[in-house]
């Protein structure tokens, strides 16, 4: 029940990259280290999935759906964002809705169906850096 020095160490050096890399990011940087979170914890709940690890698929979906609700949504800025924010809104509901049903059924083709929705926003966003309108741009 004992974990390796070296294994403690290679984790807390994770853990403290990530801490740096979330200080020292500005707003829009944060942004695309959501949807790359987004992304990793999908891409390890098709892996659970298919390793039959239901708490670890739990855990993976969870920190998704909160990464969905308490990042990419609650950033959104609806009063200014026009049509942009409300398309985003809609998407990222579905997603939150589609990643429930996924969970609930153990559904690897739905987490691949939210991967494949979000992967082109997180590219786009990515892009977008300086270039979009100020409504574009996070807070």
């Amino acid at each position: 029940m004992f974990t390796s020095v070296s294994a403690r160490s290679a984790a807390a050096y994770k853990i403290a990259s990530i801490d740096a890399s979330v200080e020292m990011a500005d707003s829009h940087q944060l942004v695309s280290l959501l949807f790359d979170a987004l992304l990793q914890n999908l891409g390890a709940a098709r892996i659970h999935i298919a390793n039959r690890d239901i708490p670890k698929k739990c855990k993976s979906i969870n920190t998704a759906l909160r990464i969905l609700e308490e990042g990419l949504i609650a950033a959104l800025d609806l009063e200014n964002g026009g049509e942009v924010a409300a398309n985003l809104r809609a998407l990222y509901d579905y997603c939150v809705r589609r990643l429930v049903l996924a969970n609930a059924k153990n559904d690897v083709a739905g987490l691949q169906e939210i991967s494949n929705l979000i992967e082109p926003v997180a590219t786009a966003w990515k892009q977008i850096k300086g270039k979009g309108q100020p409504y574009l741009q996070p807070v």
